[in-house]
């Protein structure tokens, strides 16, 4: 069995070979083409990832088909149902990895942050439910004696976004607790860079 140190490795060595340019994006493609409906996922990773369109998962890590587990949201935020999925998988396929995937410039945490200081009634309430979960990681950077210029306040936003969502799938689950005290489940928080395509792992600062 995989252990989640094997599988931080395996994402690791993945991202390197996307930064490096030498991604296996055409096998990747032609495992697709040739997937049967009963070909078994047995995925080493979950990943709770944003749903921007410029952040493909499994390319990021240059992954198979049916390595990963992913859930994609708008600001990788955790509600009910993404914690429902992450049990699924822990719980079903015994994955031993749960990593929280931000990134640069994330829409989602630009319009909260834009909300916050500028009021205005979301043009839905689904919408202000996104934003409403962001919020209490991001509202306290916002303070004018902190003094962050628009860079350094996304940037801070985007990580203390993804803390907390990596502390609600630590402390919002049983069965998520449970596995991470008995030691067969580890979750850990990182953001992707569109600029460079590098995973940064806030656990190895």
């Amino acid at each position: 069995m995989t252990s989640s140190q094997e599988a931080l490795q395996r994402l690791r060595e993945g991202n390197e070979r996307f930064t490096s340019e030498v991604h296996s994006g055409k096998r990747f493609l032609r495992r697709m083409r040739s997937a049967k409906t009963n070909f078994a996922q047995k995925p080493f990773a979950i990943i709770v990832g944003c749903s921007d369109s410029r952040v493909p998962v499994e390319l990021v890590f240059d992954q198979d088909l049916g390595d990963l587990f992913v859930i994609r949201v708008a600001g990788n935020i955790v509600a009910p149902s993404q914690l429902g999925s992450v049990e699924f998988a822990a719980a079903e396929f015994g994955t031993p990895l749960v990593v929280v995937l931000g990134h640069t410039h994330c829409g989602a945490i630009l319009g909260t942050l834009e909300r916050l200081r500028r009021p205005v009634e979301a043009r839905s309430p689904h919408m202000r439910f996104i934003s409403e979960r962001i919020e209490p990681a991001i509202s306290g950077l916002l303070a004018p004696e902190l003094g962050y210029d628009r860079d350094t306040l996304m940037r801070k936003s985007v990580e203390a976004n993804v803390h907390q969502s990596v502390a609600q799938l630590r402390n919002g689950s049983r069965i998520l607790e449970s596995l991470i005290a008995s030691g067969q489940l580890q979750v850990v928080g990182a953001q992707y860079a569109l600029e460079t395509g590098r995973v940064e792992f806030f656990d190895d600062r």
